[in-house]
């Protein structure tokens, strides 16, 4: 029993080392990789290129941008020349109707001047439009003054005891005649002014004769000669006077 025991284990031992010997060898399961096959996984792919093909792909990238650019700039040019030519016409415009407002203003000054012109000188035709008729009748009125004064005279020289009616009466008519004949020329703007005991005044009175006198101011009108008269404010006969000269 025992000898068959020993034979079987010895037979089991050999026939597992044969079957070991056969059997190939088996590697673990997690082999090492290789140094230069983990330094390619790990480090990035470089491609190397030559520089013709480099300049090639810029010069195709850089055409269409350039291509784009030349576009965008003759599009931004465009507008500006554009823009500048409506700015100089907007400036001619603007000139333009400056000018023509100031002939517009101009004109209007001139119509409105024209138009105050116009009526001052229909004022001055009607103001002034019997200056003619004045000057001649000025005459009779200073005829009718001369007969006053000489009327005056031959009154004083008259006593109570040789007074003349008939001449008193007279001179009351002429007197009330002259002053219904003012009053009508007055009407119509004619005036008479009697300057004695006034500054002389050139412009309204005109000396035919100058004398000292030393109880009178010096330049002042002592007698009038003939009185002035006045058509609306305007002299139409200056007065003739003697005038007060200085010592």
């Amino acid at each position: 029993m025992l000898k068959q025991a020993i034979s079987r284990s010895s037979r089991a031992v050999f026939s597992a080392s044969r079957t070991i010997a056969q059997r190939p060898s088996l590697r673990p399961k997690f082999s090492p990789i290789p140094s230069t096959s983990l330094r390619a996984g790990l480090l990035p792919s470089i491609r190397w290129y030559s520089e013709q093909t480099e300049s090639a792909a810029k010069k195709e990238d850089e055409g269409p941008t350039s291509q784009v650019e030349a576009k965008d700039g003759e599009a931004t040019s465009a507008p500006s020349d554009v823009e500048a030519e409506l700015k100089k016409k907007l400036e001619a415009k603007e000139k333009e109707v400056i000018e023509w407002k100031d002939k517009y203003l101009r004109s209007v000054a001139d119509f409105r001047n024209l138009q105050d012109r116009t009526q001052r000188d229909m004022k001055s035709a009607r103001d002034f439009a019997i200056q003619k008729f004045a000057k001649d009748l000025v005459d009779s009125v200073d005829n009718l003054d001369r007969a006053l004064i000489m009327g005056k005279e031959k009154i004083q020289a008259t006593t109570e005891d040789n007074k003349n009616d008939d001449l008193h009466n007279f001179y009351e008519g002429v007197k009330m005649t002259e002053t219904n004949m003012l009053q009508t020329l007055q009407k119509h703007g004619l005036e008479r002014f009697d300057p004695e005991g006034e500054k002389f005044n050139p412009n309204e009175h005109e000396a035919t004769f100058m004398t000292p006198m030393p109880d009178k101011e010096d330049n002042t009108v002592f007698h009038v000669q003939q009185k002035g008269f006045k058509l609306n404010g305007r002299v139409l006969r200056a007065a003739k006077v003697g005038v007060v000269k200085s010592q």
